[in-house]
C-alpha cells in the first residue's frame, strides 16, 4: 500500500504546530523535526485521531524545543541595501558603512566605521563579503585552536573548518569530523561564536542533542545559554 501525505495542525497553549502526517506499514508511531523546523509524523495504518492526537500533546514540549533550537542557528540579518549610513555588523557591533570611489579594492576598520573603498564598475556587497569571509575564516580557526583542548580527555583530534554560506544554520559538524560554519556567524559577539563551535565540538563526542551532550556543553561553557540568547537577539 502507498504512503499517504497531508497536512495537520494541533494548538499547544498559544502555539500552533503543524505536522506532515503519513501513514506507513508500521508499528510505532514516529516524530521527526528537521532543520527548517518542519515536523513529519510517521503513523501506523490503525493509528486513531485519538491516540494522534495524545501522542503530540504528549511530545509537544520536545516538538517545541526541538525547532527554537534550530532556530538559534538560522540566521537573523535581513537584506542590505549596501549604501552609505546603513549599519553593518561586525564581531557583535555595529559599525556605518562608508562607499568611496578608488583605484584600488579594499575594506577596513577605519575611525568606527566600515570604510569600503572600490573601482566603479565594482560591487560594494561582493568586496563586502568576500572580506566577510576572509575575516571568518581567520576568527573562527584561531577560536577553533583555543577551545579544542578543552575536549582533550576525548581524544578528538582538531577537525578540518569550512566555511559555507548556509540558509538556516550557523554551523554543523560530518561524522568525519569536519567542522562546517556560516561566515555571517561573524557578525555575533565573540562569546556567541566560542558557543557555535563548542556545540558542534560536542557533537564530535555526542551525536545528538541528549542529556549527556548538554550536559557536557555545560561543563565546557557554563554561561552558553547567555551567549545563545545573544546570538538569537543580535544579529537583526
Amino acid at each position: 500500500m502507498s504512503e499517504t501525505l497531508n497536512i495537520q495542525s494541533i494548538d499547544f497553549g498559544s502555539r500552533k504546530i503543524t505536522f506532515e502526517l503519513s501513514y506507513q506499514n508500521r508499528k510505532t508511531l514516529g516524530i521527526k523535526v528537521y532543520p527548517d523546523c518542519k515536523v513529519r509524523v510517521i503513523a501506523p495504518y490503525n493509528t486513531t485521531e485519538e491516540k494522534l492526537d495524545a501522542k503530540l500533546r504528549e511530545k509537544a514540549p520536545w516538538i517545541i524545543k526541538q525547532q527554537l533550537e534550530f532556530l538559534s542557528y538560522h540566521p537573523l540579518t535581513p537584506p542590505r541595501k549596501y549604501v552609505n549610513g546603513e549599519t553593518h555588523l561586525y564581531l557583535g557591533r555595529q559599525y556605518k558603512l562608508r562607499i568611496e570611489k578608488s583605484e584600488t579594492n579594499e575594506v577596513k576598520l577605519f575611525r568606527g566605521r566600515l570604510l569600503v573603498l572600490k573601482k566603479d564598475n565594482t560591487s560594494a556587497k561582493s568586496l563586502l563579503s568576500e572580506w566577510y569571509r576572509e575575516k571568518a575564516f581567520v576568527h573562527f580557526a584561531e577560536t577553533l585552536k583555543k577551545t579544542i583542548p578543552l575536549f582533550k580527555r576525548f581524544e578528538i583530534d582538531e577537525p578540518e573548518l569550512q566555511i559555507r554560506l548556509m540558509a538556516t544554520r550557523w554551523g554543523s559538524c560530518t561524522s568525519q569530523g569536519k567542522v562546517i560554519l556560516n561566515p555571517e556567524l561573524i557578525k555575533a559577539p565573540k562569546g556567541s561564536i566560542e558557543y557555535v563551535i563548542i556545540h558542534e565540538l560536542c557533537h564530535l563526542v555526542h551525536h545528538n542533542h541528549t542529556r549527556a551532550f548538554y550536559a557536557l556543553q555545560e561543563a565546557i561553557m557554563p554561561d552558553w545559554k547567555k551567549w545563545k540568547e545573544r546570538l538569537e537577539t543580535s544579529l537583526i
